[in-house]
This record gives C-alpha cells, sequence and structure tokens, in this order.
C-alpha cells in the first residue's frame, strides 16, 4: 500500500501547508474538506462496487477529482489527521435518516472521533447534505451551532450516542453510535452492504452533496438544490443528461469518469425520479 500523498492533499484542500494540531487546524481542514472533495455516489450509480482501500480512495480523490461517500471521505480524511499527527479514531454509525420507529439499522456510516485540547470532538465530512461542517463536542448535550444547521448529541440509555440535525420546528435523528473503534473487516462489510445489497438505498442512485461557507449545493430524487443562509432553496428539477452533467462539474467540481454506461445510467436515473413525479 503507497503512503497517503499528503503534499497532493493539502493541494486539493488548497493548503499551502499543514495547519496545527489544534481545534482551528482541525475546523479548518473539515471545512476544506466539506468545501471541495463533494459527497457523491456515482460509481453506486453505474452498479460498482465501491473500492474503500486507501491506493483506491487516494487515487479516486486526488488524482481522479472525484468525491465519494463517507468510507471514501472519512476513511482518507482519518487517514490526513492521522498522518499529520491528530488523535484521531473511526467510528461506525447506524443511519437513521429513512428508519422507522425501533428498527435496528445495520452500521453503514463511517465517522471520526478526534481527541483534542483535553476534549472528544465528533468529525464528520461524508454524511451529504447533513454533514456537520465543523467539530462537534462528542459529550456536549446541548444544541450546538454550527456555519449551516444546528446539531445535538444525546446519550442513550444503553449508552450509544444519537446524532441529530435541527429541521426547521423539529430535531432530525441522523444517525446512533458507539466509542468502539470497528476493525477494517467490518468497515468492509458496511461498505459491501451500502454499495450492493438490494435493500441499500445507493445502487442505481445519484446523489452529491457540497457545502461552503454560507452555502450548499445538492443533487437527489432528480433535483438540484442550492441552499443559502437566510434565503430560501432553490430546487429546479434536472431535465436531461447535459444538465447532469454539467451542474456534476461546475457545481460540485467533479470530473467524470470516462464510462460509456455513465449516460445511459444518468438517462435512466432521470427517467425513475421524472415517472415518480407524475
Amino acid at each position: 500500500m503507497a503512503p497517503l500523498d499528503i503534499p497532493r492533499y493539502l493541494q486539493r484542500l488548497q493548503l499551502d501547508a499543514a495547519p496545527p494540531t489544534t481545534l482551528e487546524g482541525l475546523t479548518l481542514l473539515q471545512q476544506r474538506h466539506n468545501a471541495l472533495l463533494p459527497f457523491e455516489t456515482i460509481t453506486s450509480l453505474l452498479r460498482d462496487a465501491v473500492q474503500i482501500d486507501l491506493d483506491s480512495v487516494q487515487h479516486k480523490l486526488l488524482q481522479a477529482q472525484r468525491g465519494g461517500y463517507c468510507f471514501e471521505l472519512n476513511g482518507a480524511f482519518l487517514a490526513l489527521l492521522q498522518t499529520l499527527g491528530f488523535d484521531a479514531q473511526a467510528l461506525s454509525a447506524r443511519v437513521l435518516l429513512s428508519a422507522g420507529a425501533g428498527e435496528l439499522t445495520p452500521r453503514t456510516h463511517l465517522l471520526i472521533r478526534v481527541a483534542l485540547e483535553g476534549e472528544d470532538w465528533l468529525v464528520d465530512t461524508g454524511f451529504g447534505s447533513l454533514t456537520p461542517t465543523v467539530p462537534l463536542r462528542l459529550r456536549e448535550t446541548a444544541a450546538q451551532a454550527t456555519p449551516h444547521e444546528r446539531y445535538r448529541l444525546q446519550r442513550l440509555d444503553d449508552g450509544d450516542f444519537l446524532l441529530a440535525a435541527r429541521s426547521g420546528d423539529d430535531w432530525r435523528a441522523l444517525y446512533r453510535f458507539d466509542l468502539q473503534a470497528p476493525a477494517p473487516v467490518d468497515n468492509e462489510v458496511g461498505n459491501w452492504y451500502v454499495c450492493t445489497h438490494p435493500h441499500s438505498s445507493f445502487p442505481g442512485q445519484l446523489r452529491a452533496s457540497l457545502t461552503g461557507p454560507d452555502w450548499r449545493r445538492t443533487i437527489g430524487s432528480g433535483n438540484y438544490t442550492q441552499y443559502r443562509a437566510g434565503q430560501a432553496p432553490d430546487k429546479r428539477a434536472l431535465r436531461d443528461v447535459a444538465d447532469v452533467r454539467q451542474v456534476l462539474h461546475e457545481g460540485f467540481g467533479i470530473r467524470l469518469p470516462d464510462d460509456p454506461r455513465l449516460d445511459p445510467a444518468i438517462a435512466e436515473w432521470l427517467q425513475r425520479w421524472h415517472a415518480s413525479t407524475r
């Protein structure tokens, strides 16, 4: 396995040098990651298996100018933090966004815990349109403000943590997790479920998200949406394959793969969503 290419990674984050191993430095790295390395599921749209070994991930993110989902984005970010000297470890979570009451979902989300300045911090760069954009105090139960949504961490009766985001007048549960670091094989199993299992919502679907200082851009459900602080969301239906290609390139900075299956896969995805709204 090749070592992580730190110079190229920092260049991808538009940084001339590594920031210090402080909360300020961690926040800068997380914000640059969210703004420059998109969450995107083009590999899943093509129904291909997602490779999460470090060699494959850093080639995809740093050389191919692509993005990825949690096992790729947070996997690479964890390697970066550890290489730069942060005390960081992986955690795994059960996603609750579409879960029914009391439903036990599988561990299919990778996130990061960082021990820094006498506290534990939750760090995430791979949860799509609701990804926290700054580190969150892990043991703080009050709502925590970010440049975007407000988040709240709750300690459950069984000892798990639950992360929720403020959505309108309500709190929306995102995922639950404990503090046991998953083994690499656990991540392989979780990733394999996400990208291949028939009950997973990822195969054949296109999603994308990118978040800057005061904006978010997302693709999902056949739509492209731009959010800005204090403004109503600007949401429109994606028209055709050319429209999707242009938005992915210009809105998310993605260099699209040269794959003859891509345009038919985009067209099929759009057709499904257009048919569902008729």
